[in-house]
């Protein structure tokens, strides 16, 4: 549907309410916002402080982020383009074995009743499908405690050696059994190169990114997106201070590599692995919001039908996956949230194919039917195929689940939604 636009009094006030998450000592350092309609066109755009806590670098929408688990709905759809070409299925067990055979002497991390830990047969093969919604059975070393246990002394970290610490991983959890979190979308992107036969930043050059003009967003940033890039921060959340300092970024490997070699020993994982700019992905959420199709540009990306599976719900079997969540093992990286999602009364929980689904309207104005995800350096992503909004709030900031900038992301949308549907209701 179209919806009008916001009045410029309406973003103005938006604004100013925005740039309140920038100031003082302890606020968020710097923050992008771009919310956009199935045409493209912005509803409402801002930027707010710097590219770091007392740098004097202004915030733009040209700054580069580190997308993180935002990268997870890109190769969520490169997948599913390789689907409707009928070059992989959902539910083949087969096209798995075929494709990823490393993936088939894969078992599973176990523990026993005195928790001491050992390994188990898998007790049924894994598919795509099982694999795009997080029920295959991985997991991530900072969120499970059996794998950063399993990896003791030595330690293990997803963010730095790919082949060592992301396809050696054993599963956590029986194929199909639960829904977690983890590795699974790293395998989707190996899956891609395999059959594909290109890596995965020139499979989605070739098929996503450059028929949607989004130039800056890849795996290997360029110099001039490593010059613009954002600093990354940690806050101090367990001495109350909540006090902000200077971090560096996770992934640091496709950073330190010199532009123009050869990108040896640089991973590109389909689960963390995008750099690019908010306004830039804003165009992948556009193109969803239209039924696969780029308004501005008339390319389709994937099919109609396609898109209405990816906000279907794929794990009704599992309705209360998101609640009563343990405790990360790497509070540094996560905090401890006991729900991912709090909605009034626990209604049923949804996952389509790349996002949390709501399967019920939420407080701030989504409708039943809407897709979320977010990164761990705190930015998070929605699409509402009903009202035809979506968009994007980012930052960089550790541990995932900063109070500041999920409160700021809450205040925004809900105030979108609610000056769209009073015009809608005046035109009415």
């Amino acid at each position: 549907m179209n919806m009008p636009l916001l009045s410029q009094d309406d973003v103005d006030a938006l604004r100013q309410k925005f740039d309140a998450f920038t100031q003082g000592p302890n606020g968020i350092p710097g923050l992008v916002c771009v919310v956009v309609d199935s045409k493209g066109e912005h509803i409402f755009d801002h930027v707010s402080g710097t590219r770091g806590s007392g740098i004097p670098k202004p915030m733009t929408f040209d700054t580069a982020f580190w997308m993180a688990s935002c990268t997870k709905l890109v190769t969520t759809i490169a997948a599913l383009q390789l689907v409707e070409q009928g070059k992989v299925a959902l539910d083949s067990e087969e096209d798995i074995q075929r494709i990823l055979p490393g993936l088939s002497d894969v078992i599973v991390l176990s523990e026993d009743e005195s928790r001491e830990l050992k390994l188990v047969p898998r007790e049924r093969n894994i598919t795509l499908r099982m694999l795009l919604t997080h029920t295959a059975g991985f997991g991530y070393s900072f969120s499970n405690p059996k794998i950063k246990k399993w990896y003791d002394p030595a330690g293990i970290d997803e963010f730095d050696d790919q082949e060592l610490d992301v396809y050696s991983q054993p599963l956590v959890n029986q194929p199909g059994t639960i829904w977690e979190c983890g590795v699974n979308t790293d395998w989707v992107g190996r899956l891609i190169e395999r059959v594909s036969n290109v890596s995965l930043d020139t499979y989605f050059q070739s098929n996503i990114l450059g028929p949607l003009e989004v130039f800056r967003k890849t795996f290997l940033p360029t110099r001039e997106m490593k010059d613009s890039l954002a600093y990354m921060h940690t806050r101090d959340v367990d001495s109350g201070t909540n006090k902000l300092s200077d971090e560096g970024h996770l992934m640091r490997r496709p950073l330190r590599q010199s532009t123009g070699g050869t990108k040896a020993g640089v991973g590109q994982s389909g689960g963390a692995g995008l750099f690019s700019n908010p306004a830039q992905y804003s165009k992948i959420i556009a193109m969803l919001l239209n039924k696969g199709k780029d308004a501005q540009s008339s390319c389709r990306i994937l099919q109609e039908k396609t898109v209405e599976e990816m906000f279907s719900n794929q794990i009704p079997q599992f309705p209360d996956y998101a609640r009563n969540q343990d405790s990360p093992c790497k509070l540094s990286l996560m905090r401890h949230e006991d729900e991912m999602y709090p909605q009034a009364g626990n209604p049923p929980q949804g996952w389509g194919l790349g996002s949390f689904l709501l399967l019920e309207p939420g407080s701030t104005g989504r409708a039943a039917g809407s897709g979320w995800w977010s990164g761990l350096s705190n930015l998070i992503w929605w699409a509402d195929p009903t009202n035809g909004i979506g968009g994007i709030l980012a930052t960089q900031i550790l541990p995932y689940g900063d109070t500041d900038v999920f409160d700021c992301q809450r205040l925004i949308e809900g105030e979108i939604y609610r000056n769209l549907f009073k015009k809608k209701s005046e035109q009415n």
